[in-house]
């Protein structure tokens, strides 16, 4: 013990973790009535969790949004989309009924209920993972919350520091838990025993007393030696470039405690990462990466500088499969070549304070940014990120390239080979193209709010489109779309299949629902909301069973 006498508290129910499936959870517990404790690893400064920093968007239906787009869309749609797209295995049951939960609740216990909270979203609708043989969403489905996830998760927690049951919510930051409390005979969860840090750094043990706990701490993909023993070879190798998306705090380290007391963990290897990731210019721990939002007009070759191929990488349709081919390319990282026009109309970066007219609800000005383009943002970018070079002709930029790589990959007459065909391709004219990430830009460019962030073919070498651009992207991990078994109340599973009395997941500990909600895919803007109705779902169940009692 690190003091003499450990701190004891008690309550109704306890939340071990303050993300946005923690602080929803608390919600609804407090409405209820439950007296509640909530502890995080974290400081109070950053309370909300990853949500933080996320961009903030949600795949919602039938929303006032769709409406407007004249969007007609329904729970059976999206349901058909997802098990399309997942590819559930014989063994993912939970996943799957959680999978029809979400598609049949997501207007009411998800977009009604954020709503109601002061919540709103963007009025353009977004058309994301459409598949790239249409195994994706079927429509515009992407909501992008005005604030971003900071936004949605600071007004929910003005909430809690409101409620009219305040009295009942004990928050403890610099809390981390280390075990449950677990009865011998019965095996129910009756609390935690952890260690907590003080404001002057000296640290104490603690233990929560509480009839029901709810494990809302993350993934493990902020732990890469986690990340790596987990890696599923269908992404090739694990990289040793890769880089690191998410806090270190998301360390995996409860997922062990909660097998220590029989509940079942899955999917581990199922992650969602991203391909386009690029080293943060201003790290906050090793291997900080961002997420880039990569233009669709670009160009995308391997570290020989070939066209990555036979089909083109073209964001927007299949994120899955963008990791396998990067996975497996040469060297397990690309390069984006573009140039200045195209970088500034489609070029995006993922997270709140990437996207600032987004965070500070400035409509007029994102108006006036996608016609003019974010110049600002390239600017940066290209004076301040490692991985981007610029040059006013082809050659030099591909001698900036490989110096950057340092690692004699690159071939400067078969770059510019691949760029000159597909230059000429589109010199063309639309009657004679044959390239089918041109194909895929006819099919972005009908659907408005695509045609407003992607550029009208054009070719990457183009003096009044001036400098050239070169991006080295590696595979950036991000979330575990595997976790915690978990049925429809949110109760994690022991192995036989049943519940473990007292003990709940919600959010990423949980794969977003039942161990993976996604499968091997997710559609997008699913971890959000799922961390909303993972969170209800857990707290509505606690309130019946004390009602049954």
């Amino acid at each position: 013990m690190n003091s003499s006498e450990a701190q004891i508290y008690r309550a109704d129910t306890l939340v071990i973790g303050g993300g946005l499936a923690g602080i929803v959870s608390s919600l609804e517990l407090l409405d209820s009535g439950k007296s509640v404790i909530l502890v995080d690893a974290e400081p109070e400064a950053n309370f909300g969790g990853q949500a933080n920093d996320a961009f903030g968007g949600m795949l919602l239906i039938n929303t006032n949004e769709q409406r407007k787009n004249g969007i007609k869309d329904s729970p059976e749609l999206l349901l058909a989309d997802w098990l399309r797209a997942a590819e559930f295995n014989a063994n993912d049951m939970w996943g799957q009924r959680w999978a029809k939960e979400y598609a049949y609740a997501c207007k009411t216990d998800v977009y009604d209920w954020l709503q109601q909270h002061g919540i709103r979203f963007f009025p353009a609708v977004q058309w994301v993972e459409r598949g790239n043989v249409g195994n994706g969403n079927s429509l515009p489905r992407y909501h992008i919350a005005w604030g971003c996830g900071r936004g949605v998760v600071q007004t929910l927690i003005a909430k809690l520091r409101t409620h009219r049951h305040i009295d009942k919510l004990k928050i403890y930051h610099k809390h981390r838990v280390n075990s449950f409390i677990r009865d011998v005979q019965s095996g129910a969860i009756g609390g935690c025993i952890g260690t907590g840090t003080s404001d002057s750094s000296t640290s104490f043990d603690f233990q929560v007393q509480a009839k029901a706990t709810i494990v809302c701490s993350g993934g493990i993909n902020g732990n890469l030696d986690r990340v790596r023993e987990h890696w599923d070879s269908i992404y090739g190798p694990f990289p040793e470039n890769i880089l690191n998306g998410v806090s270190p705090a998301a360390d995996g380290a409860l997922h062990d405690e909660v097998r220590n007391v029989g509940g079942q963990v899955v999917n581990l290897g199922q992650m969602w990462n991203y391909a386009a990731g690029i080293a943060h210019p201003k790290p906050k721990f090793p291997r900080h990466g961002l997420s880039l939002i990569p233009p669709r007009s670009a160009l995308w070759l391997n570290a020989k500088g070939e066209r990555i191929g036979p089909a083109p990488m073209v964001t927007g349709f299949d994120t899955h499969d963008l990791c396998k081919r990067t996975g497996h390319s040469p060297g397990q990282y690309t390069w984006q070549v573009m140039n200045w026009k195209i970088a500034a109309k489609e070029m995006a970066v993922s997270g709140t304070d990437e996207n600032p007219l987004f965070r500070d609800k400035k409509l007029l000005k994102i108006i006036w940014q996608t016609l003019r383009g974010n110049h600002a943002l390239v600017e940066w970018m290209v004076n301040e990120c490692e991985d981007v070079v610029c040059a006013d002709t082809l050659p030099e930029l591909a001698e900036k390239m490989q110096k950057l790589a340092n690692d004699d990959q690159l071939d400067i007459d078969a770059m510019q080979r691949d760029v000159a065909n597909y230059d000429n391709n589109i010199r063309r004219g639309p009657n004679l193209w044959n390239d089918d990430q041109l194909r895929k830009i006819q099919q972005l460019r009908q659907w408005r709010s695509d045609k407003l962030r992607t550029c009208a073919f054009q070719p990457i070498v183009d003096r009044k489109a001036g400098p050239l651009i070169a991006i080295r992207e590696r595979i950036v991990s991000r979330k575990s779309m595997g976790g915690m078994l978990t049925n429809l109340d949110s109760s994690v599973l022991d192995l036989q299949g049943k519940p473990i009395p007292g003990l709940y997941a919600a959010g990423e500990a949980a794969g977003f629902g039942g161990g993976g909600i996604s499968g091997i895919r997710s559609l997008e803007g699913t971890f959000l909301s799922n961390c909303i109705l993972n969170g209800r779902r857990a707290a509505q169940a606690i309130a019946r069973q004390e009602e049954i009692k």
